[in-house]
């Protein structure tokens, strides 16, 4: 399910110059033809936990994936901004809920094995989306049609998703934040007491948390191809490596990521990687070069790579909520860093320049570091008897 998700809008990401130019769009009318992804995931989100109690998470993976699918292909038959804009909103609300629900289903997974794995996962949505990127840069060398490669690769993630439903865990979610294996309990130092009022600051801050990471997340998703074919002048297939490094270091990160949260905790990590972010990348727009921007945009996956996971784990153990309420809550107000991202780098590239406004990537990395302190520390385990 995570490499599904990870490949389905991987694949659109380097024609994102074309369908700029196709359509003769502003950077700030592109911008908002993006947010619309996230406007329509901000729309639906909040049903999420209702639908997981009501039809499964499994289920509800599997069926948000074949709808994400449709939307894409439709958006290939966009002939102008608007209806662009609507089938990004229909894919982007359909993209909430499987993320979600995968999610859920995946520390359901985490809880049954008593250690950290949900890095893991997200390593795997990882590769799904260096796939997705690789499938699109090669659809874009070849000139293949767009409507041709979206309906081929929509059409084969659905029936991978199909597939995978089969090894699912059945059943309803159930409140099984603490759960015993072989006789261990798996205990988080720093999350375990809070409540009360305190639950809503660390909400609060889980959130900053999850769009710092979103925000870096999209500007390598919908702008490092633009920035590296226009203000660097790589070609376009090239300039699809941008997003391809992110994603492929963010990969690396989160096939360590399970490893280093075991030894140093969750919060060590996330504010080393906040830290990794903020200077590769700053460094990378101090000396803009093709090359040095590709590092710089893999310093910033590999710097996130664990901050998503790390805050939907903590929220999917706050007590004080229902089964699935606050990691709903946390996968939600995440949009907003997808929806104001590119509207916002789209008029400060407008007004400026689009290195001016991919400033927005080391900034984002500070303030991971500065909210990591909510996380948890080290794990500590010992007998449930």
């Amino acid at each position: 399910m995570f490499l599904t998700n990870g490949a389905l809008f991987a694949n659109l990401l380097p024609r994102y110059p074309g369908l700029k130019a196709e359509l003769a769009l502003s950077n700030v009318k592109f911008g908002l033809v993006v947010a619309a992804y996230p406007s329509g995931a901000l729309l639906a989100g909040l049903a999420a936990a209702a639908l997981i109690r009501r039809f499964w998470s499994s289920r509800l993976a599997v069926a948000g994936t074949a709808i994400t699918s449709v939307a894409l292909f439709a958006a290939s038959f966009a002939p102008n901004g608007l209806l662009l804009a609507a089938a990004f909103a229909l894919g982007g609300a359909a993209d909430a809920l499987t993320d979600v629900a995968q999610n859920s289903h995946g520390l359901r997974v985490q809880r049954r094995f008593g250690r950290s794995i949900i890095n893991g996962f997200h390593a795997i949505w990882s590769i799904g989306a260096v796939l997705g990127g690789l499938m699109g840069a090669a659809a874009v060398a070849l000139q293949v049609p767009l409507p041709l490669h979206l309906g081929i690769s929509g059409l084969l993630f659905s029936l991978v998703a199909m597939l995978a439903y089969r090894w699912m865990i059945p059943g309803p979610e159930h409140d099984d934040v603490e759960v015993t294996t072989a006789g261990i309990r798996v205990v988080k130092a720093g999350t375990a007491s809070r409540g009360g009022s305190a639950k809503y600051f660390v909400l609060l801050a889980l959130v900053l948390l999850t769009v710092a990471g979103s925000v870096v997340e999209d500007s390598g998703s919908t702008w490092a191809a633009l920035y590296l074919s226009g203000s660097l002048e790589a070609p376009q297939a090239l300039a699809a490596f941008g997003f391809i490094a992110l994603v492929g270091a963010q990969f690396v990160g989160r096939m360590l990521g399970d490893r280093l949260v075991d030894r140093f905790g969750e919060r060590r990590v996330a504010q080393a990687g906040g830290l990794i972010a903020a200077l590769g990348m700053g460094t990378a727009l101090l000396f803009p070069s093709v090359g040095g921007t590709i590092a710089g945009f893999a310093a910033a996956g590999l710097g996130i790579a664990t901050l998503v996971p790390a805050a939907l784990h903590t929220a999917d153990e706050l007590p004080g909520f229902k089964p699935g309420t606050a990691i709903t809550l946390v996968s939600w107000l995440m949009r907003l860093g997808f929806l104001a991202a590119p509207p916002l780098v789209g008029l400060l590239a407008d007004e400026t320049s689009l290195r001016v406004g991919l400033v927005v990537v080391p900034i984002a990395g500070i303030v991971a570091f500065l909210c990591a302190g909510v996380l948890a520390g080290r794990t500590r385990r010992h007998d449930s008897t």
